[in-house]
């Protein structure tokens, strides 16, 4: 772990915020280009936690690819493809069994002990039939791809879910997670509202001695992940007082912080205001070329410049107004 120091640069910029200290007005010679930035992704884990969910992964591949081979009595290779996290917006509308457009995802939900709901798997059709004929020993079954399984391919398909769930269960210490229901849905599982957060595990299966691969997805809410990642009350009692410090120190800078831009002001009197209608031009106390002040809690933070970046309001940065010189 990383040692805390009287210099360390993190500490110092944070006493610096913290103490919100003026500065000179920036170089308007200048020209600053925004920079694009993807808001669609939440940042519910932090770099260590996400590496820790990285090694969940990687033992979950281990116990899905046993847990199939003992199921179909071949082995196979698990690969985890990628660990991410998502909103759940982008899942909502993905599947299309109500608008008879063709195959669609299969699910299984799972949930804990107390029958919370935790997430589900998602699988999708062209995994779903090869799952299906190779546990039927079909595996060149020429039958139309896009037809709806039938309910022995269902309860197949329920019994490999069931088992990524319990991998799923293993993988997390024993986290209580199992099925919430005992049947595969072509529908989303779970009312989902758009803004819940998701991690999505996806991960590749392949027969040892076959060139066909298939892909399935595990969705688990992030904050029924946290206590997995969290850090250890016994490692935490091992830290010295400057790691201590720091912990403090980072988790200082996961605090969120609202922030305001500040075009510009200007003090009106109440006539003016109530003779103030659609069209009329209301003259700030600025002139073009001054910088927006971002604010934090009324003060200045930040001074920068208008900008756009993936069709919303913008500011490029050009001056930290609270750091010291």
């Amino acid at each position: 772990m990383t040692r805390m120091t009287d210099n360390n640069p993190g500490r110092a910029k944070i006493q610096q915020l913290l103490a919100v200290i003026g500065s000179k007005a920036p170089d308007d010679s200048k020209q600053i280009e925004a920079s694009e930035y993807d808001w669609h992704q939440p940042h519910f884990f932090n770099s260590r936690q996400m590496k820790k969910l990285t090694a969940l992964a990687s033992s979950l591949a281990e116990l899905i690819a046993e847990k199939f081979a003992a199921l179909c009595q071949h082995s196979f290779e698990v690969k985890i493809s990628s660990t991410s996290e998502h909103f759940a917006g982008q899942f909502l509308g993905q599947d299309t069994a109500s608008q008879g457009k063709g195959p669609v995802n299969y699910y299984l939900s799972f949930c804990t002990d107390e029958r919370e709901p935790c997430g589900f798997v998602s699988i999708p059709p062209q995994t779903a039939k090869l799952w299906t004929t190779q546990l039927l020993g079909d595996t060149e079954s020429k039958e139309d791809a896009n037809r709806h399984i039938s309910e022995l391919e269902a309860s197949l398909l329920f019994d490999m879910a069931s088992l990524i769930v319990e991998a799923v269960a293993e993988a997390g210490d024993k986290c209580g997670f199992h099925p919430a229901d005992d049947a595969i849905t072509d529908s989303l599982p779970l009312q989902l509202k758009g803004a819940e957060e998701f991690c999505k595990i996806t991960f590749q299966v392949r027969e040892s001695d076959s060139e066909t691969g298939s892909e399935a997805h595990i969705l688990i809410f992030c904050d029924k992940l946290a206590p997995i990642v969290a850090e250890s009350a016994q490692a935490a009692d091992k830290l010295s007082a400057k790691d201590i410090a720091r912990a403090i120190q980072n988790h200082i800078e996961e605090i969120s912080i609202p922030i305001t831009a500040q075009l510009a002001s200007v003090a009106v009197t109440v006539e003016q205001v109530l003779n103030l209608s659609a069209d009329d031009i209301l003259l700030l106390d600025k002139k073009i070329d001054e910088p927006v002040l971002l604010l934090a809690a009324g003060r200045t933070l930040f001074r920068g410049r208008c900008a756009q970046s993936g069709g919303k309001y913008a500011v490029a940065i050009t001056e930290a107004a609270f750091e010291k010189k």
